[in-house]
């Protein structure tokens, strides 16, 4: 029952949604990190609720950094950081205690910790533990861009709704940093808007792809094996709440070409090794290869949703019909993006601390 993850940097979390307190203990961290907390309530704010539809349950986040940080540097002990629970409703899963919601964890963790898991809002699985995740990810992606490194994500695809693709990397992750709708197409972010609001208004929701793009990356991180860059990620990126699938570079598209195609050329740029293409995601080997990392998660549709639906009644096994109440999100991708890029920041700035 591992809670936590990293080899340098390891990260743990803890509490449940409807608990008094969640939060996050991070280890490993050097001393004389900055620490802007200031730069926290921001990456927080981009994953509070706020896009069309959003869930009503508007919690503001008011972490505490209870060790590890002294006069705005980390001290090079465990950090941790702390945020109350205060606007769960924990009423609205009264009924809920022996009719596992489709589409989530009620059932499996119920079997998993015998009984025992505190069933409100999904308790310890629920994705209000990833406000957490991305306060200590705010701390990785600041250690990051100190040494020259940037992430940042869009949201690719939702509700069969393409975004424009990166282009002058440098300048979409100045525009994403602040886009409380993080997408490159401003146009393409209306229509995505309304066909999330049409679910809802259905009691239905949608789910979409995310694309991460990390800009500044030396050559060589990595290994062969078990910890390819592809390998750590994906570890990670598995854990968020609602990835179904990851996939690097061109991914799944690659199978369709030939490899005259695939492969990305050798050449020199002002001094510098770069290749032609990046079909690759700028991973061969399991290794960073100095090109930008470019990869795409598959958001699920929130499950939690108004429509009726199918389960069992576990007191009497028998079939019973099931309209969720409570307040939820018709889309989480836009949330999630602030979390991918706090995960991505973890896996990377573990991997360049462990050089």
């Amino acid at each position: 029952m591992n809670n936590s993850f990293g080899t340098r940097i390891t990260l743990t979390l803890f509490g449940e949604s409807h608990g008094p307190e969640i939060g996050c203990v991070v280890d490993g961290l050097r001393p004389g990190l900055r620490v802007d907390e200031d730069f926290i309530a921001h990456r927080l704010s981009l994953r509070r609720p706020g896009g069309p539809g959003s869930s009503a349950r508007v919690e503001k986040d008011p972490f505490r950094i209870v060790s590890g940080v002294w006069q705005g540097r980390t001290t090079g002990t465990p950090l941790c950081i702390l945020i109350p629970n205060t606007e769960a409703r924990s009423g609205d899963y009264v009924n809920l205690k022996n009719i596992p919601r489709p589409g989530h964890a009620d059932y499996a963790g119920s079997v998993k910790y015998k009984g025992f898991a505190d069933p409100r809002g999904g308790g310890h699985f629920s994705g209000r533990l990833t406000a957490p995740l991305v306060a200590a990810g705010a701390i990785f992606l600041a250690a990051l861009r100190e040494r020259g490194i940037r992430i940042g994500t869009h949201i690719a695809r939702c509700a069969g709704i393409a975004d424009r693709s990166f282009g002058e990397l440098a300048a979409d992750l100045d525009a994403l940093e602040g886009a409380a709708f993080p997408v490159l197409d401003e146009t393409r972010g209306e229509e995505m808007k309304a066909a999330v609001l049409a679910a809802a208004r259905e009691g239905d929701s949608v789910g979409g792809v995310l694309e991460t793009a990390v800009l500044g990356l030396p050559a060589g991180l990595g290994a062969p094996w078990f910890d390819t860059v592809e390998g750590l990620l994906a570890h990670a990126l598995f854990s968020v709440p609602a990835v179904k699938g990851v996939e690097f570079g061109d991914g799944f598209a690659l199978s369709e070409l030939r490899g005259s195609e695939a492969n990305d050329a050798f050449r020199m740029d002002e001094g510098r090794i770069v290749t032609k293409t990046n079909h690759n995601g700028g991973i061969n080997g399991g290794l960073t290869n100095g090109m930008p990392l470019i990869f795409r998660t598959a958001i699920k549709p929130t499950p939690s949703i108004a429509a009726s639906q199918r389960t069992l009644d576990l007191s009497t096994g028998g079939q019973t019909e099931l309209r969720i109440t409570g307040r939820h999100d018709p889309c989480i991708a836009p949330r999630a993006r602030a979390v991918q890029d706090a995960v991505t920041a973890h896996v990377l700035l573990d991997l360049l601390e462990s050089v």
